[in-house]
Formats: C-alpha cells, structure tokens, sequence
C-alpha cells in the first residue's frame, strides 16, 4: 500500500527547530501547572514522586526513540496513521485517524479552548456565558487561520508560544529557588516506606504523569513537511522529549522545595501555591497567563498537525476526498484544517467532548502500544527499506515503551470498564465507513 508520493505536494519547510517546537509546545499544556498535586496524593513520598516524572520521563524519551525509527523511513504526512498502514494493513490505521479526527485532536482543541475562555481568562475579565463561548470558538479560528495561511505560519506562531511558556515555567522555578524559602530537605523526607501496595501505587501515580508528558507523538504527523526528515525527525523527537523531562522535573523540585510532598497532595493549583510563597497574592495572575499561553500552544500544536493525519487518510482514497486538497497559493491541506476547526467548535459548543474523550483513552492507548510494535512488525515485515535511524536500545526500549502503554490501557479497561466498552464502539463505528470509502476509491 505504497500511496505515498502524493503527499509530497506539501513543501518541506519545517526545520530541526520547529519539531522540536512541536513536541515541547505540544506537551507542555497545563498539567505541569496542576498534576504533581494529583502524583503527591497517591505516592505520599517525595522520593516516589520524583521517581514518577523520572520513570514517566524515561517511557516517554523510549517512545519518542521507538518512533523516530518510523519517521525517517516514512517521512510522509501522517505519522502514526502511516506506520500503522505499514505494518497492519489500513483498517487499523483508518481507525487510528478516524478516533484522532472524531475525538481525540477535536476533543483535545474543544477541551484546551474552553479551559482558555471559561477557567482561565475570567481571572482577568468578567465573562458571561456567552462571551466565553465565543471567544472559545475565536480562538479556534484564529489558530485554523494562522495555519490555513501557511504551516510556516503555524510552525512560527508555535515556536513563538513555546519558547514564551518554557522560558516562563522556567523562570518560575528559578525564583522559587532564590527567593522561597524552602528547604532541600523537603526532596527526599520523610522517607519511604515500602508496602505490599507501593507498585499498584506507583503505576497509579505513573499514569496522570505520562498524561502530562503526552503529546510529542504529533510531530511525526507533520513529518511530509520537515527538511532533511531523516535526521530532523528522529533529532527533533529526541532533543525535545529531554527538553520537557528537565523542565518537568525541575518544576517538581521547585514546587518541593516549598511545599512539602505531605502539603502539595492538598493543593488544586500546586504552580499558584508554591509561587504564592514566594510573591504573594499577585502570583496568581501570573500563574494563569503562563497557563492561557501553554494552552493555546497546546491547542496550535494540534490545528498545526493534526489535519496532516485527514489529509494521509484522503489521499488513501479512505477519508473525503476533498480534505485531500492542497492550498494552491497557501500550500496547506486547507479542507483538512477547516474540517478540524469547524468540528472542535461544534464540539466545544455542545459540551460533550469531555465525555467523548474519556471513552476513547483506552482506544487511544491501545494505538501506542500497535505504533510501537510496528517496528518489530516492519523489521520483519520490509528488512529491506532504507533506515536513515535505528531505534537505540532495541529491542528493549521499545518493548519497554509498549509494557507501560499496555498498563495504561489494562488499567483504564479496569477502573473504567463502562466508558473503554463505549471507547471501542465508537472506534469501531469507523469500521463501515472504512469500507464504503474502499470501495468507493476502487
């Protein structure tokens, strides 16, 4: 199924530095600010939680090595939906893209353009419920403009955002270092006290850890517009994977030094708390503009790649075919970005996306676990395409990286049975429609 050089016609114009924009802008959201609160309330132990966001880290970096193997032999629009089509046949990469389009990439620009209008920005303006419905859908259609007009513009805007919210969340750690007073001490006492349930507790810290560090997986999907994609991608992947482990990590030390592993579990808002120590009340302003960049990066991050993924799909004959038009003066995939945008604003108006989302975590994992095999499934598969990069560590770092997302999906199939039954149905819905459009494109 080698339907691949169509995807040409989008310009390589990405460089080195705007993947890595893509994967730090892409992670680095508003968990940071929020999740260490959640870890510290089921490890207890700062040792523990630290050694959360290390592990998390480590699983993410071994994710992020396992798919840049992927991306240099396929460096093409779509990613993981072409990598699954390599190695599985394309029933299960449609699946991957018709979940990404239906709810994961819409739910995702739907949740970040709410939590924008309706959690964040109030803290500056009085709001009604209106006004924050509409400026949840401007914002949506700023970022589907910004990228209509040119992925250059959408990359450029992306780099502008990440480069604001790293230097920001780092600024912050730096002042809570010189001016909190805080204490080393709060880095590893009290110390642990290892129970018969210390590892079903450390896999439940572990899971709102690598929530919090996902989203570098979007780069490759914008991988047919990356120059030189044989050494940028997997270089990219890598160098902007440790980016986000040192800023997290060293985000989680600062909140520590302030505020006690014991003390932090209580906190909703741990990045306010810890820099209220340090600056008084007028942290709390600064907290939530660092937090409106980081999620509008987040949600550019996915308009910037996402409809890449649409556009693979249409021009397989598997998806509307106008969603595989290119832009003549923008060079863009236009109908694919227009698609995204108008679909996460209806989202976002009716509400439901939150709940669609949850369905689907299970599903979602799942793919992880199917992207990574792949290239256990590809070496054997097609041993004689080009590798410009070989997975380091093979094969432990992959199978290492598929045993955490297969956790994560047993663990969500178990504490929420109901909701990963529905994931699946509506996973499977794509099923006909897959079908139809095959055998419409023959």
């Amino acid at each position: 199924m080698e339907n691949l050089k169509q995807t040409q016609e989008l310009p390589r114009v990405l460089n080195f530095v705007d993947v890595i924009g893509i994967v730090v802008g892409g992670v680095i959201g508003s968990g940071i600010f929020i999740v260490p609160a959640n870890i510290a309330g089921i490890v207890n132990y700062p040792i523990l939680l630290l050694l959360v966001w290390v592990f998390g880290g480590v699983m993410t970096l071994f994710g992020a090595l396992t798919l840049s193997e992927l991306g240099a032999m396929y460096p093409h629009a779509g990613g993981m939906y072409v990598y699954l089509r390599e190695a599985y046949g394309g029933l299960i990469a449609f699946l991957f893209g018709w979940t990404l389009f239906l709810v994961i990439d819409s739910g995702t620009v739907a949740t970040l353009a709410v939590a924008f209008s309706s959690k964040y920005l109030p803290h500056f303006f009085d709001l009604t419920p209106l006004m924050k419905k509409i400026i949840a859908i401007l914002l949506i259609a700023f970022l589907m403009t910004v990228n209509y007009i040119g992925v250059r513009w959408g990359a450029s805007l992306q780099n502008f955002l990440t480069f604001i919210k790293f230097f920001a969340l780092l600024s912050i750690c730096v002042m809570i270092f010189a001016f909190g007073n805080g204490d080393v001490k709060n880095f590893y006492q009290p110390l642990p006290k290892f129970s018969s349930d210390f590892i079903s507790k450390f896999g439940l810290a572990l899971i709102p850890a690598l929530w919090a560090y996902k989203g570098w997986e979007t780069a490759t999907f914008s991988a047919g517009e990356v120059k030189n994609p044989s050494k940028n991608i997997y270089l990219g992947l890598f160098i902007g994977s440790l980016i986000v482990i040192l800023i997290y990590i060293t985000a989680n030390l600062a909140y520590l030094y302030v505020i006690p592993a014991s003390k932090m579990a209580g906190s909703d808002r741990i990045a306010s708390d810890a820099m209220k120590i340090v600056m008084g009340e007028s942290a709390s302003s600064l907290i939530a503009f660092i937090i409106l960049l980081s999620i509008a990066g987040a949600a550019n991050g996915n308009m910037l790649t996402g409809p890449r993924v649409y556009f693979a799909m249409a021009r397989d004959g598997v998806f509307f075919q106008k969603i595989a038009e290119v832009h003549k003066k923008f060079l863009t995939p236009h109908i694919s970005i227009l698609a995204l945008g108008i679909w996460s604003s209806i989202l976002s108006l009716t509400g439901t996306f939150e709940q669609l989302f949850t369905y689907v975590i299970f599903g979602e994992w799942l793919f992880f676990t199917l992207v990574a095999g792949a290239v256990f499934v590809l070496r054997v598969k097609k041993p004689d395409i080009p590798r410009p990069y070989k997975t380091w560590g093979y094969p432990i770092t992959p199978l290492i990286f598929i045993l955490s997302a297969l956790f994560i999906s047993i663990n969500t199939l178990i504490e929420e049975p109901k909701n990963s039954i529905i994931g699946l149905f509506i996973i499977a819905l794509g099923i006909p429609f897959y079908i139809y459009w095959k055998k419409k494109s023959h």
